[in-house]
Order: C-alpha cells, then structure tokens, then sequence
C-alpha cells in the first residue's frame, strides 16, 4: 500500500535560498510558490529562478503553485517548468471548472507522454459547489483542496467552524472520485503551534489526511497529528489478525464489529504507522 505525504511545505519562489532549506527540512513534499507568495513585480524573477532550480531533480518531491488559471502569469508558469525534470505535481489555483483542468492537462502533456501530476485547489464558492465534477474530470487530477484564506474571504466566514462544510464537501468530492483525502490549509500563524495541533486533530476528525505548512517548525506537528496513536496501532493489529483468523463479519471479545470495510480502515492506519 503506498503511503501518502502527510506534509507540504511551502516556500516563495522569489527566495531560492528558503527554496534550498525546504528541500532539506523534512517535508514530504515541496511547493514552490509563484503565486500568493510572490510580489507582482518578482514573479519574473520567481518563474527564472524556479526554472533554474528544477533543470534537475530533487532531494524532496517537489511541487509547484502557479499564477491563477487564465492569467498570463499562470501560461508563463506551465510553460516554464512543467516539462522540468525537478518537477513533481503543479498545483493550480482558484479553480473553479473541470474545463481548466483538462485544458491544463492537454497543454502540459508531452508529445507522446501524459500530463504532469496536478492538484486543484479550491478557493471560492463556485470551486465547492462543482468540486465533484473538478475532481472526476481527469486522470492526471491526482489531488484537491482547499484554500481557505480565500474560501472565507469569497463566503464572508469570520469563524473557523463557517468553513467546516465546504471543508467536508471537499473531502467526500474526493473520496468519491476515488482520490486520496485531501490536505488541510495552512495554520497562518507560525507561532501558534498548539492552535495548529488543535486544528489538525479538528480536520482529522473530518476526514482530512495530512496538511499545508508555511514554516518548518510546523512540520512535527502535523505528522504526530495525522500518525496514528499507539492506541489506535494495537487496535489495527487486533483487527487484522482477527479477519486472518476468520473470515467474514464478526464481532471481537470486547465487542467491537468489524467487516471488510473496518478491516481496510486498519490496513491504512498500520502502513501509516510504518512511514517512518
């Protein structure tokens, strides 16, 4: 079973020396951003220097955030560093069609070859209202999420709880289209590791799987939050080696049901607990 990262770290494409530590500080994936992160007048200099960069592969899994669909930013990113051997997954901002994502999938795919990798993020009502439709409508959809600094902004939510809906409507549009659970947003404070540990634990609940970082000292966080317990290890165990005992439905000594779909559930929680 392969294991899914449980982090993606970002960092501004304008910097390529944070670049360097990214890649060096833990996470499961890099995102190197073009977009929010980097002021208008350096996004040239952002998409050079991300090019430069990523003529080579990688230590770490790297991604990269372009300029929202539709602008000239956005074809000047796919076309800099999408065929890039340093590159792993685009993620595409403020989507809001499936119409943008196969017209990205075709004018990235290789003569010959498939699309790279993409991942939608959705940032505004229309994005959650079609995100059943953005996540089916192509192979090389690998993932999608959520950006929430714009989602609440776009719905006018001024408390955390106002997003959980559009949270959990994201995570089902995703399981139904047969991807894994999306990510969390990032924790905006970087300091507040104890309200990201909270947070985390919150979208775990939800059904998340893993989360967005801005700073490295968030990374520790976020794994112990998304691994499982030793807890819940013992109780997959148990599981497991009941359904190898016996087949079929049935009910543990302590009372527990379990059927195949209980049994599924502890096979991910125990390749989970073997990441590391």
């Amino acid at each position: 079973m392969t294991v899914p990262p449980l982090t993606w770290l970002y960092a501004p494409g304008d910097r390529p020396h944070v670049v360097a530590k990214a890649l060096t500080a833990g996470a499961d994936v890099v995102v190197v951003d073009l977009e929010d992160a980097v002021a208008p007048d350096r996004k040239d200099y952002a998409r050079a220097a991300t090019a430069e960069l990523l003529t080579e592969p990688q230590p770490s899994p790297v991604h990269v955030r372009v300029n929202a669909l539709g602008t000239p930013g956005a074809d000047a990113d796919l076309k800099a560093v999408a065929a890039l051997p340093g590159v792993r997954g685009l993620r595409l901002p403020k989507v809001t069609s499936p119409e943008q994502i196969v017209r990205v999938a075709e004018d990235t795919a290789p003569a010959g070859g498939g699309a790279p990798p993409l991942y939608a993020l959705l940032e505004s009502a229309l994005g959650i209202e079609r995100a059943h439709a953005i996540a089916s409508c192509h192979p090389a959809l690998r993932g999608i999420a959520l950006g929430e600094a714009d989602l609440a902004a776009d719905l006018g939510v001024r408390e955390d709880a106002g997003l959980d809906w559009s949270r959990s409507r994201v995570i089902v549009a995703a399981r139904a289209a047969g991807l894994l659970p999306p990510s969390q947003s990032v924790h905006p404070d970087i300091r507040d590791l104890e309200g990201l540990a909270a947070s985390c634990a919150h979208g775990r609940t939800l059904g998340f799987l893993g989360r967005a970082a801005i700073h490295p000292r968030q990374l520790p966080v976020i794994e112990r939050a998304y691994l499982p317990t030793q807890r819940e290890i013992e109780q997959a165990e148990t599981i497991i080696k009941a359904a190898t005992t016996e087949q079929g439905a049935q009910a543990l000594p302590d009372g527990r049901f379990i059927d195949a779909a209980v049994v599924s559930a502890a096979h991910r929680t125990l390749s989970l607990a073997r990441r590391n």
